[in-house]
């Protein structure tokens, strides 16, 4: 009888990676609280202090990363819904955010 030549057979564990089960990336908590709202972003809120829009600048952020931002006396924790970079400059952004609920 012979062989299937298309056939292949493993030999201990198959060396392939499944894309869809690679590791993602860790969210990232930037702290805008040293910067000035009006100046170095904008957050125009839609829910209260809940869900906004802020346009910001810095390079990485992305879905999932939280944005910690100050009201002048408090702070609060946001996380990217959504976030889109302008094509110049290109580290300006505009994100869709939503406000992290305290535990």
């Amino acid at each position: 009888m012979q062989e299937n030549p298309i056939v292949a057979r493993f030999i201990g564990k198959p060396k392939i990676k499944i894309f869809s089960q690679e590791a993602k990336r860790k969210p990232k908590t930037y702290n805008y609280t040293k910067y000035v709202w009006g100046e170095d972003y904008i957050f125009e809120s839609i829910d209260g202090e809940n869900e906004g829009y802020m346009t910001g600048s810095g390079k990485g952020i992305e879905r999932d990363d939280e944005l910690i931002l100050s009201n002048g006396t408090d702070s609060f924790r946001y996380r990217v819904e959504k976030i889109d970079y302008y094509s110049n400059p290109p580290d300006m952004w505009i994100a869709q955010l939503k406000k992290v609920m305290d535990n």
